[in-house]
C-alpha cells in the first residue's frame, strides 16, 4: 500500500492556473464559451474563483468603456444563478454607474459588500460616493480610506472638496 504524497499539489490547483491563463487570452468571441466550460468543472469553488478573477480583470478593464454593458449581459447569462458571481457582477455594475456619474443610491453603496466598499474607495473619484463612504462605510478601514481620498483631493485642487449630489434613481 502506498501513502499519498503530501507534497503533491491537488489537481484542481493546476486546473485553476490553466483556466486563468486561458481566460487571460481568450478572444472576446469565445469568452462566454470558455467561462461556461470553466463553470462546468467538478470543483465548484475553484471554478467560481477562476471566473471571479477573470471577471474582476475584465470589469476593471471595461469599467468606463462602452462595451461594458454588453459584456456584463453576456457574463450574467453565462454565470446564471451563481449567487456569489451574480452579486459581484452587480457590484461592478454599480461601480461603473458611480464612475460614469450615472444613477446610484446611498443604500446601494452602504449595503454593498466590504469588497465593494474597499474597491470603490480605491478606484472611484465621485465626491458624493467618497463622502458617503467616509461617513457610512461599513468598516473603519473603508471610512479612513475614503477620508484620505477626500483630503488628497482637497490637496490637489487647493480647494475644499465638494460633497457632490447623491444620484438617486
Amino acid at each position: 500500500m502506498t501513502e499519498p504524497h503530501m507534497d503533491e499539489e491537488p489537481p484542481e490547483h493546476g486546473r485553476y492556473v490553466l483556466y486563468l491563463e486561458a481566460l487571460d487570452v481568450v478572444p472576446e468571441a469565445d469568452e462566454a464559451d470558455l467561462v461556461a466550460a470553466v463553470l462546468r468543472d467538478d470543483c465548484v469553488s475553484m471554478a467560481q474563483s477562476a471566473v471571479n478573477r477573470h471577471m474582476e480583470r475584465r470589469a476593471a478593464e471595461l469599467l468606463t468603456d462602452s462595451h461594458f454593458p454588453a459584456w456584463a449581459r453576456m457574463m450574467a447569462a453565462t454565470i446564471g444563478d451563481r449567487d456569489f458571481l451574480t452579486g459581484r457582477l452587480r457590484e461592478w455594475t454599480l461601480l461603473r454607474a458611480i464612475a460614469l456619474d450615472e444613477a446610484w443610491t446611498a443604500e446601494e453603496v452602504t449595503s454593498a459588500s466590504d469588497w465593494f466598499q474597499r474597491t470603490a474607495v480605491e478606484i472611484i473619484s465621485s465626491p458624493g460616493a467618497l463622502n458617503l463612504l467616509a461617513e457610512c462605510g461599513r468598516t473603519r478601514r473603508v471610512r479612513n480610506a475614503a477620508s484620505r481620498r477626500i483630503q488628497e483631493s482637497k490637496g490637489r485642487t487647493g480647494a475644499p472638496s465638494r460633497a457632490g449630489s447623491m444620484h438617486r434613481s
